[in-house]
């Protein structure tokens, strides 16, 4: 019996180091599998990102108007003010678009910042794309600093009907070296 358990003691010891290292590669995988996920499925509020190429390329919906709603939340650990320039646009799916953002450094130092985006309705998220946002690098504002940011984006003209309003909001952060 104990002849045994020296035999199997390797064996064991071999098969659970396998199992530690498959679960740090599953683990690792993670984030980027639920990137993917997010971007082929529109889970998450997740939007895309074009070129303007792209975006040129959609047949613009003459017969359909949306209303795109902006949102703008700061993070509870940031010190800013941020927030849309209109609350909203009536826009044509196909047609490009620019909204406006400002965001205000309200802290005594310099900080950097970065705003993550997502769009209700969930379903709706993989029809909005982007060819140019302020939220794809970090913002750097000096003490009291303000900044006017764009986003330009186009819904796709094959957004199904039953969508008639969507939202865009950003939470912003602050983005610690």
């Amino acid at each position: 019996m104990v002849e045994e358990t020296r035999e199997s003691t390797p064996i064991l010891s071999a098969k659970l180091m396998m199992i530690v290292v498959g679960m740090f590669g599953f683990g690792y995988l993670l984030v980027p599998l639920y990137d993917i996920i997010c971007d082929v499925t529109g889970l998450n509020g997740k939007t895309g990102i074009i070129d303007v190429q792209a975006a040129d390329g959609y047949t613009i919906d003459e017969n359909r108007d949306l209303e795109v709603a902006f949102s703008a939340t700061v993070n509870a650990a940031g010190s800013w003010r941020f927030k849309p320039e209109e609350a909203s646009m009536r826009v044509k799916p196909g047609e490009q678009y620019t909204a406006w953002f400002v965001a205000e450094n309200l802290a005594t130092q310099d900080v950097i910042g970065r705003a993550v985006p997502s769009v209700a309705p969930q379903p709706a998220a993989r029809y909005f794309d982007k060819t140019e946002c302020f939220c794809f690098t970090n913002q750097t504002f000096t003490s009291g600093e303000s900044k006017r940011m764009p986003v330009t984006f186009v819904v796709n003209p094959d957004l199904p009907n039953n969508f008639e309003s969507l939202v865009l909001s950003y939470t912003f952060f602050t983005i610690d070296d």
